[in-house]
Protein backbone atom coordinates (compact mmCIF):
# COMPACT_ATOMS: atom_id res chain seq x y z
CA UNK A 1 0.00 0.00 0.00
CA UNK A 2 1.23 3.32 -0.39
CA UNK A 3 2.15 5.37 2.28
CA UNK A 4 -1.02 8.16 0.56
CA UNK A 5 -3.33 5.65 0.82
CA UNK A 6 -1.97 4.35 4.42
CA UNK A 7 -1.63 8.41 5.57
CA UNK A 8 -5.25 8.22 4.49
CA UNK A 9 -6.28 5.50 6.59
CA UNK A 10 -4.79 7.13 9.84
CA UNK A 11 -6.74 10.20 9.07
CA UNK A 12 -10.09 8.66 8.16
CA UNK A 13 -9.34 6.50 12.24
CA UNK A 14 -8.76 9.51 13.81
CA UNK A 15 -12.06 11.24 12.62
CA UNK A 16 -14.18 8.13 13.39
CA UNK A 17 -12.84 8.83 17.13
CA UNK A 18 -13.69 12.01 17.34
CA UNK A 19 -17.38 11.62 15.24
CA UNK A 20 -18.45 8.96 17.73
CA UNK A 21 -17.73 11.47 20.32
CA UNK A 22 -19.51 14.05 18.41
CA UNK A 23 -22.50 11.98 18.34
CA UNK A 24 -22.36 11.32 21.75
CA UNK A 25 -20.92 7.79 21.25
CA UNK A 26 -22.21 4.53 19.40
CA UNK A 27 -21.66 2.22 22.42
CA UNK A 28 -23.83 -0.57 21.17
CA UNK A 29 -22.99 -4.68 21.89
CA UNK A 30 -22.38 -6.17 18.59
CA UNK A 31 -19.90 -6.08 15.53
CA UNK A 32 -22.57 -5.12 13.60
CA UNK A 33 -23.35 -1.72 14.60
CA UNK A 34 -20.15 -1.60 15.10
CA UNK A 35 -20.23 -1.76 10.95
CA UNK A 36 -22.80 0.16 10.52
CA UNK A 37 -21.63 3.53 12.49
CA UNK A 38 -17.86 2.63 10.99
CA UNK A 39 -20.35 3.37 7.56
CA UNK A 40 -21.59 6.55 8.72
CA UNK A 41 -18.52 7.38 10.24
CA UNK A 42 -16.78 6.90 6.50
CA UNK A 43 -19.53 8.87 4.96
CA UNK A 44 -18.91 12.22 6.88
CA UNK A 45 -14.96 11.61 6.86
CA UNK A 46 -15.54 11.60 2.87
CA UNK A 47 -17.95 14.74 2.86
CA UNK A 48 -15.16 16.61 4.76
CA UNK A 49 -12.32 15.65 2.91
CA UNK A 50 -13.86 16.97 -0.04
CA UNK A 51 -14.92 20.17 1.80
CA UNK A 52 -11.30 20.32 2.93
CA UNK A 53 -9.69 20.07 -0.71
CA UNK A 54 -12.31 22.28 -2.16
CA UNK A 55 -10.91 24.86 0.43
CA UNK A 56 -7.55 24.41 -0.59
CA UNK A 57 -7.99 24.75 -4.37
CA UNK A 58 -9.59 27.91 -3.40
CA UNK A 59 -6.94 29.11 -1.20
CA UNK A 60 -4.64 28.35 -4.42
CA UNK A 61 -6.74 30.31 -6.72
CA UNK A 62 -6.86 33.24 -4.54
CA UNK A 63 -2.99 33.27 -4.15
CA UNK A 64 -2.42 33.14 -7.94
CA UNK A 65 -4.93 35.82 -8.54
CA UNK A 66 -2.99 38.30 -6.25
CA UNK A 67 0.62 37.39 -7.93
CA UNK A 68 -1.17 38.30 -11.36
CA UNK A 69 -2.38 35.19 -12.05
CA UNK A 70 -6.26 33.82 -12.29
CA UNK A 71 -8.12 31.22 -10.19
CA UNK A 72 -8.02 28.05 -12.26
CA UNK A 73 -11.23 27.44 -14.23
CA UNK A 74 -10.42 24.87 -16.50
CA UNK A 75 -11.40 21.23 -14.81
CA UNK A 76 -8.15 19.55 -13.69
CA UNK A 77 -6.78 16.90 -15.67
CA UNK A 78 -7.96 13.38 -15.54
CA UNK A 79 -5.70 10.92 -14.30
CA UNK A 80 -5.72 7.05 -15.57
CA UNK A 81 -3.09 4.31 -15.67
CA UNK A 82 -1.82 3.00 -18.81
CA UNK A 83 -0.22 -0.82 -19.49
CA UNK A 84 1.91 -0.70 -22.82
CA UNK A 85 3.83 -3.98 -24.27
CA UNK A 86 6.42 -2.96 -25.95
CA UNK A 87 8.68 -5.25 -28.33
CA UNK A 88 11.75 -4.35 -28.82
CA UNK A 89 14.50 -5.38 -31.41
CA UNK A 90 17.39 -4.51 -29.38
CA UNK A 91 19.00 -6.02 -26.02
CA UNK A 92 18.34 -4.62 -22.60
CA UNK A 93 20.39 -1.90 -23.07
CA UNK A 94 17.01 0.27 -25.14
CA UNK A 95 14.99 0.01 -22.06
CA UNK A 96 17.21 2.72 -20.40
CA UNK A 97 16.23 4.88 -23.79
CA UNK A 98 12.48 3.92 -23.90
CA UNK A 99 12.30 5.10 -19.84
CA UNK A 100 14.09 8.58 -20.96
CA UNK A 101 10.75 9.52 -22.64
CA UNK A 102 9.17 9.81 -18.83
CA UNK A 103 11.61 11.76 -17.66
CA UNK A 104 10.70 15.29 -16.93
CA UNK A 105 6.92 14.47 -16.80
CA UNK A 106 4.26 14.21 -14.24
CA UNK A 107 4.09 10.37 -14.84
CA UNK A 108 4.51 7.34 -12.25
CA UNK A 109 6.14 4.30 -13.27
CA UNK A 110 3.91 2.08 -11.38
CA UNK A 111 5.28 -0.91 -12.57
CA UNK A 112 8.32 -2.22 -15.36
CA UNK A 113 8.36 -6.05 -16.42
CA UNK A 114 10.95 -7.70 -19.05
CA UNK A 115 10.52 -11.28 -20.37
CA UNK A 116 12.16 -12.90 -23.82
CA UNK A 117 9.96 -12.98 -26.46
CA UNK A 118 9.45 -15.67 -28.97
CA UNK A 119 8.80 -12.67 -31.51
CA UNK A 120 11.05 -13.05 -34.28
CA UNK A 121 13.49 -10.18 -34.96
CA UNK A 122 12.82 -8.78 -31.41
CA UNK A 123 14.82 -10.44 -28.41
CA UNK A 124 12.23 -8.35 -25.34
CA UNK A 125 9.07 -7.69 -24.54
CA UNK A 126 8.74 -5.05 -22.12
CA UNK A 127 5.25 -4.36 -20.15
CA UNK A 128 4.81 -1.12 -18.35
CA UNK A 129 2.16 0.25 -16.37
CA UNK A 130 1.75 3.88 -16.16
CA UNK A 131 0.51 6.67 -13.84
CA UNK A 132 -0.27 10.48 -15.21
CA UNK A 133 -2.62 12.57 -16.93
CA UNK A 134 -4.41 11.26 -19.87
CA UNK A 135 -3.25 14.03 -22.09
CA UNK A 136 0.31 13.25 -21.20
CA UNK A 137 -0.12 9.14 -21.53
CA UNK A 138 -1.56 9.51 -25.17
CA UNK A 139 1.76 12.10 -26.26
CA UNK A 140 4.02 9.00 -24.58
CA UNK A 141 2.28 6.46 -26.86
CA UNK A 142 2.68 8.34 -29.78
CA UNK A 143 6.26 8.80 -28.93
CA UNK A 144 6.23 5.06 -27.79
CA UNK A 145 5.13 4.10 -31.68
CA UNK A 146 7.84 6.38 -33.42
CA UNK A 147 10.89 5.47 -31.39
CA UNK A 148 13.96 3.79 -33.04
CA UNK A 149 14.47 0.80 -30.77
CA UNK A 150 10.53 -0.49 -31.62
CA UNK A 151 8.77 -1.09 -34.86
CA UNK A 152 5.83 -0.03 -35.74
CA UNK A 153 3.09 -2.35 -34.79
CA UNK A 154 5.30 -3.11 -31.49
CA UNK A 155 3.56 -1.05 -28.87
CA UNK A 156 0.29 -2.78 -27.56
CA UNK A 157 -1.75 -0.86 -25.08
CA UNK A 158 -3.55 -3.76 -22.85
CA UNK A 159 -5.55 -1.55 -20.01
CA UNK A 160 -5.91 1.84 -19.20
CA UNK A 161 -8.02 2.50 -16.31
CA UNK A 162 -9.30 4.86 -13.38
CA UNK A 163 -7.21 5.26 -10.64
CA UNK A 164 -8.97 3.90 -7.04
CA UNK A 165 -9.19 7.21 -5.32
CA UNK A 166 -11.05 5.38 -2.35
CA UNK A 167 -7.93 2.63 -1.79
CA UNK A 168 -8.56 1.08 1.39
CA UNK A 169 -5.52 0.21 3.64
CA UNK A 170 -5.19 -3.07 4.79
CA UNK A 171 -2.68 -5.45 6.60
CA UNK A 172 -0.23 -7.08 4.18
CA UNK A 173 2.28 -8.83 6.82
CA UNK A 174 0.99 -10.30 9.84
CA UNK A 175 3.44 -7.70 11.74
CA UNK A 176 0.82 -5.19 10.05
CA UNK A 177 -1.75 -5.92 12.46
CA UNK A 178 0.45 -3.74 14.78
CA UNK A 179 -1.42 -1.14 13.56
CA UNK A 180 -5.14 -2.63 13.46
CA UNK A 181 -5.50 -1.65 17.27
CA UNK A 182 -8.53 1.51 16.89
CA UNK A 183 -10.76 0.91 19.55
CA UNK A 184 -13.92 2.82 18.08
CA UNK A 185 -16.73 1.37 20.36
CA UNK A 186 -15.52 1.13 23.59
CA UNK A 187 -17.30 0.15 26.96
CA UNK A 188 -14.71 1.45 28.95
CA UNK A 189 -15.81 1.27 32.52
CA UNK A 190 -14.69 5.04 33.61
CA UNK A 191 -16.35 6.60 30.41
CA UNK A 192 -19.98 4.41 30.43
CA UNK A 193 -22.04 5.04 33.43
CA UNK A 194 -23.47 1.85 32.77
CA UNK A 195 -20.86 -0.40 32.90
CA UNK A 196 -21.06 -2.21 36.31
CA UNK A 197 -17.46 -1.43 37.08
CA UNK A 198 -18.09 3.10 36.74
CA UNK A 199 -18.16 3.23 40.19
CA UNK A 200 -15.11 1.01 41.12
CA UNK A 201 -12.19 2.71 41.05
CA UNK A 202 -9.70 -0.15 41.44
CA UNK A 203 -11.29 -2.18 39.29
CA UNK A 204 -10.83 0.89 36.86
CA UNK A 205 -7.07 1.48 37.66
CA UNK A 206 -6.89 -2.63 36.63
CA UNK A 207 -8.57 -2.06 33.62
CA UNK A 208 -6.04 0.44 32.31
CA UNK A 209 -3.19 -1.52 33.44
CA UNK A 210 -3.98 -4.53 31.30
CA UNK A 211 -5.33 -2.17 28.26
CA UNK A 212 -1.86 -0.97 28.43
CA UNK A 213 0.11 -4.26 28.15
CA UNK A 214 -2.47 -4.63 25.12
CA UNK A 215 -1.83 -1.52 23.69
CA UNK A 216 2.02 -1.84 23.89
CA UNK A 217 1.77 -5.82 22.60
CA UNK A 218 3.78 -6.01 19.27
CA UNK A 219 3.34 -8.84 16.94
CA UNK A 220 6.01 -12.00 17.97
CA UNK A 221 6.53 -11.03 20.91
CA UNK A 222 5.19 -14.05 23.69
CA UNK A 223 2.00 -12.42 25.57
CA UNK A 224 2.86 -11.04 28.79
CA UNK A 225 0.80 -13.41 31.66
CA UNK A 226 -2.05 -11.89 33.93
CA UNK A 227 -1.46 -12.59 37.76
CA UNK A 228 -5.37 -12.83 37.64
CA UNK A 229 -6.63 -11.48 41.62
CA UNK A 230 -8.81 -13.53 43.80
CA UNK A 231 -12.30 -11.43 42.76
CA UNK A 232 -11.33 -12.05 38.99
CA UNK A 233 -10.69 -15.85 39.50
CA UNK A 234 -14.51 -16.12 41.83
CA UNK A 235 -16.50 -14.16 38.53
CA UNK A 236 -14.58 -16.63 35.89
CA UNK A 237 -15.68 -19.86 38.47
CA UNK A 238 -18.94 -18.88 38.92
CA UNK A 239 -19.74 -18.77 35.09
CA UNK A 240 -17.47 -21.48 34.37
CA UNK A 241 -19.41 -24.29 36.71
CA UNK A 242 -22.65 -22.79 35.23
CA UNK A 243 -22.12 -23.27 31.67
CA UNK A 244 -19.90 -26.59 32.17
CA UNK A 245 -23.27 -28.22 33.59
CA UNK A 246 -24.86 -27.24 30.26
CA UNK A 247 -22.26 -28.03 27.57
CA UNK A 248 -23.87 -31.66 27.26
CA UNK A 249 -27.37 -31.03 26.62
CA UNK A 250 -26.60 -27.73 24.79
CA UNK A 251 -23.19 -27.63 23.08
CA UNK A 252 -22.31 -29.30 19.75
CA UNK A 253 -20.06 -32.46 19.98
CA UNK A 254 -16.78 -30.14 18.51
CA UNK A 255 -17.07 -27.49 21.05
CA UNK A 256 -17.27 -30.34 23.83
CA UNK A 257 -14.04 -32.32 22.28
CA UNK A 258 -12.19 -29.83 22.42
CA UNK A 259 -13.06 -27.84 25.64
CA UNK A 260 -12.12 -31.27 27.38
CA UNK A 261 -8.60 -30.92 25.62
CA UNK A 262 -8.47 -27.44 26.59
CA UNK A 263 -9.01 -28.98 30.12
CA UNK A 264 -5.92 -31.27 29.78
CA UNK A 265 -3.77 -29.33 27.80
CA UNK A 266 -4.09 -25.59 28.88
CA UNK A 267 -5.19 -25.48 32.25
CA UNK A 268 -8.71 -24.91 32.00
CA UNK A 269 -10.64 -25.56 34.98
CA UNK A 270 -13.24 -23.67 37.50
CA UNK A 271 -10.30 -22.22 39.93
CA UNK A 272 -8.10 -21.11 37.09
CA UNK A 273 -8.27 -18.83 34.19
CA UNK A 274 -5.54 -20.04 31.22
CA UNK A 275 -2.85 -17.69 30.01
CA UNK A 276 -3.25 -16.34 26.61
CA UNK A 277 0.10 -17.86 25.67
CA UNK A 278 -0.79 -21.32 26.63
CA UNK A 279 -4.02 -21.14 24.68
CA UNK A 280 -2.49 -19.33 21.28
CA UNK A 281 0.36 -22.09 21.68
CA UNK A 282 -2.28 -25.06 21.48
CA UNK A 283 -4.72 -23.17 18.99
CA UNK A 284 -1.45 -22.94 16.54
CA UNK A 285 -0.48 -26.89 16.63
CA UNK A 286 -4.08 -27.33 16.17
CA UNK A 287 -5.53 -24.79 13.48
CA UNK A 288 -2.57 -22.58 12.87
CA UNK A 289 -4.87 -19.83 14.72
CA UNK A 290 -3.09 -17.60 17.23
CA UNK A 291 -4.00 -15.39 19.98
CA UNK A 292 -3.43 -11.88 20.35
CA UNK A 293 -3.97 -9.43 23.19
CA UNK A 294 -6.44 -5.97 22.81
CA UNK A 295 -7.67 -3.69 24.94
CA UNK A 296 -11.36 -3.77 23.96
CA UNK A 297 -13.91 -3.83 21.25
CA UNK A 298 -12.17 -3.41 17.46
CA UNK A 299 -13.28 -1.52 13.93
CA UNK A 300 -14.83 -4.35 12.18
CA UNK A 301 -12.19 -3.90 9.68
CA UNK A 302 -9.66 -4.37 12.19
CA UNK A 303 -11.05 -7.48 13.83
CA UNK A 304 -12.28 -9.37 10.50
CA UNK A 305 -8.51 -8.29 9.21
CA UNK A 306 -6.91 -9.88 11.95
CA UNK A 307 -9.18 -13.02 11.04
CA UNK A 308 -7.46 -13.11 7.75
CA UNK A 309 -3.95 -13.74 9.32
CA UNK A 310 -5.65 -16.55 11.49
CA UNK A 311 -5.27 -14.41 14.20
CA UNK A 312 -7.86 -13.99 16.92
CA UNK A 313 -7.51 -10.52 18.52
CA UNK A 314 -8.11 -11.64 22.46
CA UNK A 315 -9.18 -9.35 25.63
CA UNK A 316 -7.50 -10.71 29.17
CA UNK A 317 -9.08 -8.19 31.39
CA UNK A 318 -11.97 -10.09 33.40
CA UNK A 319 -15.62 -8.98 33.85
CA UNK A 320 -16.69 -6.58 36.92
CA UNK A 321 -17.74 -9.48 39.37
CA UNK A 322 -20.64 -7.33 40.53
CA UNK A 323 -22.86 -9.08 37.44
CA UNK A 324 -20.51 -12.28 37.11
CA UNK A 325 -23.38 -13.89 34.36
CA UNK A 326 -23.30 -10.30 31.91
CA UNK A 327 -21.08 -8.26 30.13
CA UNK A 328 -21.68 -5.21 28.42
CA UNK A 329 -18.61 -6.33 26.16
CA UNK A 330 -16.11 -9.02 25.56
CA UNK A 331 -13.44 -10.41 28.17
CA UNK A 332 -11.49 -13.06 28.80
CA UNK A 333 -14.35 -15.12 30.10
CA UNK A 334 -16.61 -14.58 26.80
CA UNK A 335 -13.61 -15.86 24.32
CA UNK A 336 -11.57 -17.92 26.26
CA UNK A 337 -15.07 -20.25 26.88
CA UNK A 338 -16.95 -18.95 23.62
CA UNK A 339 -14.49 -18.22 20.99
CA UNK A 340 -11.43 -20.51 21.88
CA UNK A 341 -12.80 -24.19 21.84
CA UNK A 342 -14.57 -23.36 18.41
CA UNK A 343 -11.08 -22.12 16.91
CA UNK A 344 -9.54 -25.11 17.77
CA UNK A 345 -11.68 -27.33 14.90
CA UNK A 346 -10.17 -27.26 11.56
CA UNK A 347 -12.94 -26.33 9.65
CA UNK A 348 -14.51 -23.61 11.64
CA UNK A 349 -11.17 -22.32 12.00
CA UNK A 350 -11.06 -22.47 7.91
CA UNK A 351 -14.52 -20.82 7.80
CA UNK A 352 -13.08 -17.50 10.14
CA UNK A 353 -10.31 -17.18 7.71
CA UNK A 354 -12.15 -16.97 4.92
CA UNK A 355 -14.54 -14.29 6.12
CA UNK A 356 -11.83 -12.44 7.17
CA UNK A 357 -9.74 -12.75 4.01
CA UNK A 358 -13.11 -11.69 1.98
CA UNK A 359 -13.19 -8.63 4.32
CA UNK A 360 -10.24 -7.14 3.03
CA UNK A 361 -10.38 -4.09 0.32
CA UNK A 362 -14.39 -4.41 0.55
CA UNK A 363 -16.84 -2.02 0.76
CA UNK A 364 -18.45 -0.46 3.89
CA UNK A 365 -22.09 -1.75 2.54
CA UNK A 366 -20.32 -5.66 2.12
CA UNK A 367 -17.98 -4.72 6.01
CA UNK A 368 -21.88 -4.62 7.49
CA UNK A 369 -22.99 -7.73 5.57
CA UNK A 370 -19.83 -9.54 6.62
CA UNK A 371 -19.92 -8.45 10.26
CA UNK A 372 -23.44 -9.57 10.47
CA UNK A 373 -22.85 -12.83 8.68
CA UNK A 374 -19.72 -13.19 11.10
CA UNK A 375 -22.44 -12.45 14.22
CA UNK A 376 -24.97 -15.01 13.40
CA UNK A 377 -22.70 -17.50 12.41
CA UNK A 378 -19.57 -16.93 14.97
CA UNK A 379 -21.21 -15.16 17.77
CA UNK A 380 -25.03 -16.84 18.26
CA UNK A 381 -24.77 -19.67 15.53
CA UNK A 382 -27.12 -22.93 16.07
CA UNK A 383 -26.46 -26.24 14.01
CA UNK A 384 -28.18 -29.22 13.89
CA UNK A 385 -26.41 -32.91 15.49
CA UNK A 386 -28.13 -35.95 15.55
CA UNK A 387 -31.98 -34.51 14.83
CA UNK A 388 -31.23 -32.24 17.75
CA UNK A 389 -30.17 -28.43 17.88
CA UNK A 390 -26.97 -27.18 19.46
CA UNK A 391 -24.75 -24.01 19.98
CA UNK A 392 -21.52 -23.71 18.35
CA UNK A 393 -21.72 -19.46 18.76
CA UNK A 394 -19.26 -17.87 21.07
CA UNK A 395 -22.29 -15.27 22.21
CA UNK A 396 -24.40 -18.09 23.15
CA UNK A 397 -21.63 -20.50 24.68
CA UNK A 398 -20.52 -17.80 26.96
CA UNK A 399 -23.99 -16.96 28.31
CA UNK A 400 -25.68 -19.10 30.87
CA UNK A 401 -29.18 -17.27 30.26
CA UNK A 402 -28.56 -17.21 26.59
CA UNK A 403 -27.23 -20.72 25.85
CA UNK A 404 -30.75 -21.92 27.74
CA UNK A 405 -33.03 -19.14 25.98
CA UNK A 406 -31.32 -19.96 22.72
CA UNK A 407 -32.20 -23.47 22.63
CA UNK A 408 -35.57 -22.73 24.06
CA UNK A 409 -39.20 -22.18 21.91
CA UNK A 410 -38.79 -18.39 22.56
CA UNK A 411 -36.87 -17.46 19.92
CA UNK A 412 -37.19 -17.43 16.13
CA UNK A 413 -35.11 -20.12 14.25
CA UNK A 414 -34.47 -20.18 10.46
CA UNK A 415 -32.53 -21.72 8.31
CA UNK A 416 -29.08 -20.24 7.21
CA UNK A 417 -29.40 -18.51 4.08
CA UNK A 418 -26.32 -15.78 3.76
CA UNK A 419 -28.24 -13.83 1.48
CA UNK A 420 -30.93 -13.59 4.24
CA UNK A 421 -28.94 -14.16 7.33
CA UNK A 422 -26.52 -10.86 6.36
CA UNK A 423 -29.36 -8.18 5.98
CA UNK A 424 -30.74 -9.16 9.45
CA UNK A 425 -31.53 -6.97 11.61
CA UNK A 426 -30.17 -6.71 15.20
CA UNK A 427 -31.42 -5.61 18.31
CA UNK A 428 -29.48 -5.65 22.14
CA UNK A 429 -32.84 -4.58 24.08
CA UNK A 430 -32.85 -8.48 25.58
CA UNK A 431 -31.96 -12.19 24.25
CA UNK A 432 -31.60 -12.54 20.44
CA UNK A 433 -34.76 -12.39 18.85
CA UNK A 434 -33.49 -14.53 15.61
CA UNK A 435 -30.89 -17.33 15.06
CA UNK A 436 -30.06 -19.15 12.26
CA UNK A 437 -29.56 -22.86 12.00
CA UNK A 438 -27.45 -24.74 9.79
CA UNK A 439 -27.24 -28.43 8.92
CA UNK A 440 -23.54 -28.67 9.06
CA UNK A 441 -20.25 -26.52 9.07
CA UNK A 442 -19.31 -27.76 5.51
CA UNK A 443 -22.50 -26.56 4.30
CA UNK A 444 -22.02 -23.28 5.44
CA UNK A 445 -19.08 -22.90 4.06
CA UNK A 446 -20.05 -23.80 0.82
CA UNK A 447 -22.85 -21.22 0.83
CA UNK A 448 -20.91 -17.98 2.46
CA UNK A 449 -18.06 -19.10 -0.05
CA UNK A 450 -21.13 -18.54 -2.86
CA UNK A 451 -22.43 -15.63 -1.43
CA UNK A 452 -18.59 -13.86 -1.02
CA UNK A 453 -17.36 -14.68 -4.95
CA UNK A 454 -20.53 -12.27 -5.64
CA UNK A 455 -18.89 -9.51 -3.55
CA UNK A 456 -17.08 -7.07 -5.94
CA UNK A 457 -13.49 -5.88 -5.10
CA UNK A 458 -10.85 -4.93 -7.87
CA UNK A 459 -8.46 -7.58 -7.02
CA UNK A 460 -8.76 -11.27 -5.50
CA UNK A 461 -6.20 -11.75 -2.52
CA UNK A 462 -4.72 -14.98 -1.11
CA UNK A 463 -2.89 -15.51 1.76
CA UNK A 464 0.36 -17.27 1.91
CA UNK A 465 1.24 -19.17 5.22
CA UNK A 466 4.83 -19.82 5.05
CA UNK A 467 5.20 -15.74 4.32
CA UNK A 468 2.80 -14.55 6.65
CA UNK A 469 1.80 -12.01 3.93
CA UNK A 470 -1.43 -11.41 1.76
CA UNK A 471 -0.57 -11.02 -1.76
CA UNK A 472 -2.79 -9.40 -4.35
CA UNK A 473 -3.53 -11.71 -7.51
CA UNK A 474 -3.55 -8.95 -10.04
CA UNK A 475 -0.15 -9.83 -12.29
CA UNK A 476 -0.05 -12.91 -14.73
CA UNK A 477 3.34 -13.95 -12.71
CA UNK A 478 1.34 -14.24 -9.29
CA UNK A 479 -0.96 -16.37 -10.68
CA UNK A 480 1.43 -18.76 -12.30
CA UNK A 481 3.04 -19.08 -9.13
CA UNK A 482 -0.62 -20.01 -7.62
CA UNK A 483 -1.08 -22.13 -9.99
CA UNK A 484 1.89 -24.39 -9.80
CA UNK A 485 1.98 -24.70 -6.08
CA UNK A 486 -1.57 -26.07 -6.60
CA UNK A 487 -0.70 -28.60 -9.10
CA UNK A 488 1.97 -29.76 -6.52
CA UNK A 489 -0.42 -29.95 -4.05
CA UNK A 490 -3.03 -31.81 -6.22
CA UNK A 491 -0.15 -34.48 -7.85
CA UNK A 492 0.24 -35.24 -3.85
CA UNK A 493 -3.23 -35.61 -3.48
CA UNK A 494 -3.74 -37.75 -6.53
CA UNK A 495 -0.51 -39.84 -5.68
CA UNK A 496 -2.37 -40.71 -1.64
CA UNK A 497 -5.75 -41.37 -3.53
CA UNK A 498 -3.95 -43.74 -5.88
CA UNK A 499 -1.65 -45.37 -3.31
CA UNK A 500 -4.94 -46.01 -0.66
CA UNK A 501 -6.61 -47.33 -3.70
CA UNK A 502 -4.26 -49.84 -4.60
CA UNK A 503 -4.26 -51.15 -0.59
CA UNK A 504 -7.79 -51.16 -0.66
CA UNK A 505 -7.25 -53.40 -3.52
CA UNK A 506 -4.76 -55.45 -2.66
Amino acid sequence: MSTEVENCAKRRLAFQKTYSQEMGGWRKRSLIDDAKFETLANQEFEKRERKISNTEIAENDDVFAQNGGHPASPKPESVVITSYVIKLKEGLGSVARILKLFENTKTTLLHIESRQTRTKGRTFELFLECQGSKDTLASITNALHQHPVVQDGSVTVVGEKTPNKKELWFPRHISDLDKCTHLLTKFEPDLDYEHPGFADKEYRQRRKMIADIAFDYREGEPIPRIDYVQTEIDTWSHVYRQLKNLHPTHACSDYQQNFEMLERECGYSENNIPQLQDVSTFLKRKTGFQLRPVAGLLSPRDFLASLAFRVFQCTQYVRHGAKPDYSPEPDCVHELLGHVPMMADPTFAQFSQELGIVSLGAADADIEKIATLYWFTVEFGLCKENGEIRAYGAGTLSAYGELKHALSDKPKVLPFDPDVTSLQEYTDDDFQPVFFVIESFEEMMDKVRQFSSRIKRPYEVHYDPFTQCIQLLNSKGMLHQLARNLHSELDNLQRAIDRIHNVTIN
